[in-house]
């Protein structure tokens, strides 16, 4: 067991059973209160943020987490498989880690699962993607002065708002935290 002293910015947290990524710590010691830990951290398993007060020298339970590289080989009925890139051993990824990650899955492509022990707690793609634009209405050129966005397929199936000059066949740069376009690439 750990005590408060030991939080840390990207250490893993036994929280209500759930774990816990620290994302902040901060030690606060107000006037002539008791000293306290303000901690932001999300939860690995719902994704949602929580900020929480802890006693200084309160005990803590710390979870021992591991990040390896995989990629994605393909989608099994709900499940998707990912394989590790250096013990080529697969894994089934349940639909509730990838999130919203799916949208910009291919084959071919890395991301990182995070486990405890055997539980996979989550996984975390690169913070860019590159896709090709399988269906969109027809480009306008000459229009890139104002910011007028159309829908477009990607080949994941996933839309995505661009400009009004991207055609279909074009490979674009996405960003995985809002999904949105980024940029035109040579493909």
């Amino acid at each position: 067991m750990a005590t408060t002293a030991d939080l840390r910015k990207g250490a893993v947290l036994k929280f209500n059973n759930d774990p816990c990524l620290i994302l902040e710590s901060e030690h606060r010691t107000p006037g002539n209160l008791r000293a306290f830990y303000q901690v932001k951290m999300r939860n690995l398993r719902s994704g949602k943020l929580t900020e929480t007060r802890f006693r200084s020298g309160e005990t803590l339970e710390f979870l021992r987490v591991e990040k390896r590289e995989y990629q994605f080989l393909y989608k099994d009925g709900d499940s998707y498989v990912f394989m590790d890139k250096e013990s080529y051993d697969q894994v089934s990824v349940d639909p509730k880690i990838v999130g919203d990650y799916a949208k910009y899955l291919k084959e071919g492509s890395d991301s990182y699962i995070t486990f405890n022990e055997s539980e996979i707690l989550s996984i975390e793609m690169p913070s860019h993607v590159i896709l090709r634009v399988t269906q969109t209405e027809p480009g306008v050129k000459g229009d890139s002065v104002n910011n007028i966005m159309k829908p477009a397929i990607m080949e994941t199936g996933a839309e995505i708002p661009v400009p009004i000059f991207v055609n279909e066949g074009d490979m674009i740069r996405i960003d995985t935290s809002n999904g949105a376009y980024i940029e035109r690439v040579k493909g």
